[in-house]
């Protein structure tokens, strides 16, 4: 009992320690997720804490449930629109280019180490994927805004590229424990059940959430334990069917995030912290795994590896899948630059361990230089990347202080429950003429405890709290009403330089710029808005911030309503290559 006592006391210290030190990193700078990985290392047997941890199994058992509830609330955060938009390219880096990427780290390592083929190709496989931990982890919590083509290809890919990684790992793992490989038709069968396995049994049972939520009627408090039992209920069940319940999970979680259903707004708030425990405790884990006396010898090949997954495999695999579907080299670079790697090349390590192939322990070292060695360079220059390569957005107006109450799938509409702020938008107009999205109405304005009389209110005031009816997409344009108004931001603040010099509305003609600007464009199109200009230039699906350069002219897309660009801005330049000039503007502003 009392090693029980002593086992939960350590541990709960290290976690509240890794909370508060991980806050303090974030405002220095220092890569987030590596205060954790730290920390284990600190309590490991070669630090100060000197605990004995080598219980891979339990690694591998806690990690597999950790991945699946952090790859849950990725598919939970991911708009199936985001999904649409970028699902040939997404799957294409999550198969090709986990493959490419192997191969190329294969061929490095052979030449780095002493290790055969079959050994290489298996440390390619192990840091071939992208980790959905750090990706989601880490462009949320550097606040970025970016482009979203560029932001949904790295969600969706590091959300669905773990079979691949999985697969081909086990693959090597056994031809390594048995000498001998299976039938290509074996192999295929195998993945092809592990892919749309998952993909089926994640419908199945997203869908089946969503009946059971809307269905039977349970506590409030209880909605966020039924997600987090069905979650490991359906990636247990996947692999019990030998499908990929990483896939799974993440589908499912895409189901239940895009569907109307009771309790959606607790579930996402227990997600939250509960996807941030998971990251936690699968670092601290694999910080407590390591032992730093034995990477002595691994420290000059593993940092070689490393630095060849960074600047030439990922870089050469992104380029392969996407280059097809159309991506401007920024979008490319950018994406090849934010191939994070976080918790599960390490994960994939301990598979050979437990596995009893010989030499695992240089895998797993070799997995470890990887791994920090992306999120010391990556993870601490992604602001940076996204500025140079243009695709930063500005950040977005300040969201208001917001309180929602879920109506569950009896209604169509949610209520909204806002503060008024000092200087918010909506205390500029009447209260009568409060310019309110469609189908917005307030309910009740509360004001020092008393409800008031909408009929004889003139203004809000601040303090003011208004509950208000509106549908779930409205919200984002109510959050924009009782926002501050966005003057204090300079016009030099990062992100600005991506929309132009001017601007001008979307439905300008043509012709009107062309007079303006002198700016060569074939007659035809003098009649044609601008907005529907550069939708054909692009020929895929705009998103703001995406350019067509006419001449010395960028076109810029600055907003988007429903299908329609209604906002450009223009950006004047000599002829220069956009990442140039951006890097030029970078060396102005410091």
């Amino acid at each position: 009992m009392s090693q029980a006592n002593e086992i939960l006391f350590i541990a709960s210290l290290l976690v509240l320690v890794s909370i508060f030190a991980g806050s303090a990193s974030s405002r220095l700078g220092v890569p987030f997720l590596l205060i954790f990985l730290g920390f284990g290392l600190l309590a490991g047997i070669d630090g100060p804490g000197g605990i004995d941890f080598t219980d891979f199994g339990l690694t591998y058992t806690i990690g597999s449930a950790a991945l699946a509830i952090i790859l849950f609330d990725g598919g939970l955060r991911t708009k199936i629109g985001t999904v649409r938009l970028v699902a040939g390219p997404a799957l294409g880096l999550a198969t090709l280019g986990v493959l490419a990427t192997a191969g190329v780290v294969a061929a490095a390592t052979h030449w780095l180490t002493d290790l055969n083929w079959l050994q290489s190709f298996l440390v390619g496989a192990i840091v071939g994927s992208t980790d959905a931990a750090a990706v989601f982890f880490l462009l949320n919590v550097r606040g970025l805004a970016l482009q979203k083509r560029v932001s949904g290809t790295l969600e969706v890919e590091s959300g669905i590229n773990d079979p691949m990684a999985i697969f081909l790992t086990m693959a090597c793992v056994e031809l390594l424990r048995l000498g001998q490989p299976p039938a290509n038709i074996e192999l295929a069968v195998q993945f092809l059940v592990q892919m749309l396995g998952g993909s089926a049994i994640g419908l199945v049972g997203g869908f089946a959430l969503v009946t059971l939520f809307n269905r039977v009627p349970v506590a409030g408090g209880l909605y966020p334990i039924v997600a987090m039992a069905a979650t490991l209920l359906i990636f247990s069940g996947a692999h019990f069917l030998h499908a990929s319940g990483y896939i799974a999970v993440y589908i499912a979680g895409l189901v239940l995030g895009n569907r109307r259903h009771r309790g959606a707004q607790v579930v996402l708030r227990f997600y939250d912290g509960l996807s941030w425990l998971g990251q936690i405790v699968m670092f601290l884990l694999l910080g407590l795994l390591m032992t730093p006396s034995e990477l002595k010898p691994h420290i000059l090949p593993g940092l070689a590896v490393a630095g060849i997954l960074i600047v030439l495999a990922r870089p050469l695999a992104v380029a392969l899948c996407l280059l097809p579907f159309r991506y401007t080299w920024p979008e490319i670079g950018f994406i090849a630059w934010v191939g994070l790697r976080g918790a599960v090349p390490i994960f994939l390590a301990t598979i050979p361990v437990l596995a009893g192939v010989p030499d695992a322990g240089v895998f797993i070292s070799i997995a470890f230089f990887c791994v920090v060695a992306s999120l010391l360079l990556q993870g601490w220059t992604i602001g940076l990347a996204a500025r140079l390569f243009g695709l930063e957005l500005p950040p977005p107006v300040e969201a208001p202080t917001r309180t929602d109450i879920d109506l569950g799938n009896t209604l169509d509409r949610d209520i909204a429950s806002y503060k008024v702020e000092p200087g918010c938008i909506a205390m500029g107009y009447a209260y009568a003429e409060m310019p309110l999205p469609r189908r917005c109405r307030i309910i009740t304005v509360i004001r020092d405890g008393t409800v008031m009389d909408r009929g004889r209110l003139e203004r809000l005031e601040t303090g003011d709290y208004l509950l208000v009816l509106a549908p779930p997409e409205q919200l984002f344009s109510l959050d924009r009403l009782f926002a501050l108004p966005d003057k204090g931001r300079r016009a030099s603040a990062p992100g600005d330089e991506v929309f132009g010099e001017f601007v001008i509305p979307g439905d300008t003609l043509i012709g009107a710029v062309v007079a303006m600007y002198g700016i060569e464009v074939d007659a035809k199109f003098h009649q044609e808005p601008v907005g529907a200009f550069i939708r054909h230039r692009l020929r895929h699906g705009a998103v703001v911030g995406d350019r067509i350069r006419v001449g010395p002219v960028e076109f810029v897309v600055r907003e988007i309503k429903g299908n329609r660009i209604v906002s450009v801005g223009l950006e004047l330049e000599p002829e220069e290559h956009p990442v140039i000039r951006r890097f030029r503007k970078l060396l102005r502003l410091s």
